[in-house]
């Protein structure tokens, strides 16, 4: 049976209408030298604590979680590994962008630039005195365009695979209207263009799953260039613009001469908030820049009573 610690604190908050869940303490020491190490034993040592922390009756399928950790690299402030209803994550822009706010909220930042640890490579962010943060995001790429789909229910599917700081397969449907509103139908579509993913081979690099699926149109603001749905790992949709999925698109963008170095190109969510962003080169990599607010919206404990049969979470 495993163990539950008495108590975790958590603080919660939103990016942009999607929730993030920062553990900050209670949580047992993880002993890995490494963030991607640490990833893996958070999955194989506690998972049991991941689904109590974000899944019912303590959360819902859509919070994502962060755990703290000591940093890797002595300029970080911290370390960070994000979960969600169904396991880790690599990296999670509006989650990282929540945890900033986390930190000030606590006293442990202030305006300026921040330096965070993720399994995904080391980020950088900048908070402003009015709390806006502009995320400086893992290098992102094209890994393959035009990548044909037969899926079914939806016929022929034409989408490129892309790299964010998590793998993602980005199309556009015709005939699939993005709005909040009809999130279950389109929930329904992207998980068929998974299972179809997955069933035709199609992955990224050295045979990564692609895990989101990102579907995008028109805007329905007049400051954005595009609106999107981003389906995550266990099946619920990003209330945000999703700060991997729009860096994942501005690099297809740029590799297909769209979109060029230091444009700015405003990215809509389904529930109509928007994050702002551009590319910048550094060597031979594109970096991605994404710019948006989160809010804190509380701060409590989470207790595990040993007579609770739900402890563990729901799901």
């Amino acid at each position: 049976m495993p163990e539950f610690p008495p108590y975790l604190d958590v603080v919660d908050s939103h990016t942009e209408g999607e929730p993030t869940r920062v553990v900050t303490g209670g949580w047992p020491e993880l002993q890995a030298a490494t963030m991607g190490g640490r990833r893996e034993e958070l999955m194989e040592r506690f998972d049991h604590l991941r689904r109590a922390v974000v899944l019912e009756p303590r959360g819902f399928e859509a919070i994502v979680g962060a755990l703290l950790t000591p940093p890797i690299h002595k300029e970080s402030a911290c370390g960070v590994v994000f979960f969600n209803n169904v396991g880790p994550l690599w990296m999670c822009g509006h989650g990282l962008i929540g945890v900033v706010a986390t930190l000030a909220f606590l006293g442990r930042i202030g305006a300026g630039l921040v330096q965070v640890d993720t399994p995904a490579g080391t980020v950088k962010a900048e908070r402003a005195a009015d709390g806006l943060v502009t995320l400086q995001n893992v290098p992102s790429r094209l890994h393959a365009a035009g990548v044909n789909l037969d899926v079914p229910g939806l016929g022929r599917v034409t989408g490129d695979v892309a790299w964010g700081g998590n793998w993602f397969f980005l199309a556009e449907v015709p005939g699939l209207e993005l709005d909040f509103a009809r999130r279950h139908e389109l929930t329904l579509a992207a998980t068929a263009i998974k299972t179809a993913l997955k069933t035709q081979g199609i992955t990224g690099a050295g045979g990564a799953e692609i895990d989101h699926v990102e579907l995008f149109g028109p805007p329905s603001r007049p400051d954005a260039q595009s609106r999107n749905f981003v389906l995550c790992p266990g099946g619920e949709c990003d209330r945000s613009p999703c700060g991997t999925g729009t860096s994942a698109k501005m690099a297809c963008l740029h590799a297909k001469g769209q979109l060029a170095l230091g444009q700015v190109w405003n990215q809509e969510s389904l529930t109509g908030s928007l994050f702002r962003g551009w590319l910048e080169v550094q060597g031979d990599q594109i970096i991605p820049y994404v710019q948006g607010r989160a809010f804190i919206t509380g701060r409590s404990t989470l207790f595990f009573d040993p007579e609770d049969p739900f402890r563990a979470g729901l799901g």
